[in-house]
């Protein structure tokens, strides 16, 4: 499984400064997890079709534990949609490619 050029995999440690501007999508992800695995090629597409208007970045919550943490994060995949460091959007499970595609318009409108 390769992962697109334009996802960033992010750490707890990077993840204020790379959320901080712009609109941003970030994936809770763990290696562990089907339906996380299932959303992968989705998550790849929408880094392909936002690229330039949309940062999309992935984050393993075991490597990862501070920031799906301060999230609250309770399931994966939970895929969260910021603008300008501020939550303004929160998908959680395996949704249709569709449903991200809305979340991230609505913020570029």
């Amino acid at each position: 499984m390769s992962d697109s050029t334009k996802v960033i995999h992010l750490t707890d440690n990077e993840f204020g400064t790379k959320v901080s501007q712009g609109i941003s999508l970030v994936d809770f992800w763990a290696e562990w997890c089907g339906p996380c695995k299932a959303l992968a090629p989705v998550i790849d597409s929408i880094a392909d079709e936002f690229n330039g208007q949309v940062s999309v970045f992935k984050m393993d919550v075991d490597t990862n534990p501070s920031t799906p943490q301060k999230f609250q994060i309770r399931g994966i995949p939970t895929v969260i949609v910021f603008k300008d460091g501020k939550e303004v959007d929160r998908l959680v499970g395996a949704q249709q490619k569709a449903a991200f595609v809305t979340a991230l318009n609505r913020q570029l409108a």
